[in-house]
């Protein structure tokens, strides 16, 4: 069903939560992954510097235990002065992906408006297919019997 996976990555652990399911898409249908690492040179969200070497060397690494794994596997890297999610749509329109992939942290409210959400504005920039993955839930004990655990 897919042909080429664009894995949306900063080197985050969410990010890294993403790939697991990118690693099995690929596995299923045979597709080819692009892993594209999206920088923004005028960066105006409060100063916010863009991903540094030891990022983007991780996620070399990455890529390489995906091709060592049997995986088709190839690393994309764009800058410029767009944003991060128009800079990742035009990636995957550049490769012809049949899927972006990425992850979100899952805020909404206040804290999106202020700081942005990369997975909100991908459902607006891109012309692909998008998947987006929530973050792991975490387990949390209830206030009235401690033994009760519930996913929040």
């Amino acid at each position: 069903m897919f042909k080429t996976i664009v894995w949306a990555t900063d080197g985050s652990k969410l990010a890294d939560g993403a790939l697991g399911l990118v690693r099995e898409l690929a596995r299923q249908d045979g597709s080819k992954i692009v892993a594209v690492h999206a920088i923004e040179l005028l960066n105006s969200r409060f100063g916010a510097p863009p991903a540094g070497e030891g990022e983007l060397e991780k996620i070399e690494r990455q890529v390489e235990a995906l091709r060592n794994d049997g995986l088709e596997a190839t690393l994309e890297v764009r800058s410029g002065s767009q944003d991060v999610a128009t800079l990742i749509a035009g990636a995957a329109e550049d490769v012809g992906a049949d899927l972006i992939v990425v992850a979100t942290h899952g805020a909404g409210g206040l804290t999106a408006a202020l700081m942005g959400s990369v997975a909100r504005a991908l459902c607006h920039a891109a012309r692909r297919p998008l998947l987006v993955v929530p973050p792991p839930t975490v387990a949390k004990h209830s206030a009235d019997d401690p033994k009760h655990v519930t996913a929040v």
